[in-house]
């Protein structure tokens, strides 16, 4: 499961995060409510989950609580048996 959280945790540093940002980003940053990923963001954040792990995340199981940290996009994956 630690191999899963820092997958998406490097994805989302690399996508997300700027370079020259000294930002530290762990599990429980916040990353919608913290301004590092936005609706745009999210998108392609969920079609990342859902082609890594080839599963599809409902509309309605891809809000902005389940995607505000590494943490809690975990527990939305645990639904689909994937963490």
């Amino acid at each position: 499961m630690a191999e899963l959280k820092d997958e998406i945790l490097e994805y989302v540093i690399e996508e997300y995060v700027d370079e020259d940002d000294d930002m530290d980003v762990t599990y429980d940053t916040a990353l919608i409510t913290g301004g590092i990923v936005d609706s745009f963001s999210m998108v392609s954040l969920k079609r990342f989950l859902e082609t890594k792990f080839k599963i599809q995340i409902p509309d309605a199981k891809a809000t902005p609580e389940a995607f505000d940290s590494v943490d809690k996009i975990m527990v939305l994956l645990k639904e689909f048996d994937v963490a």
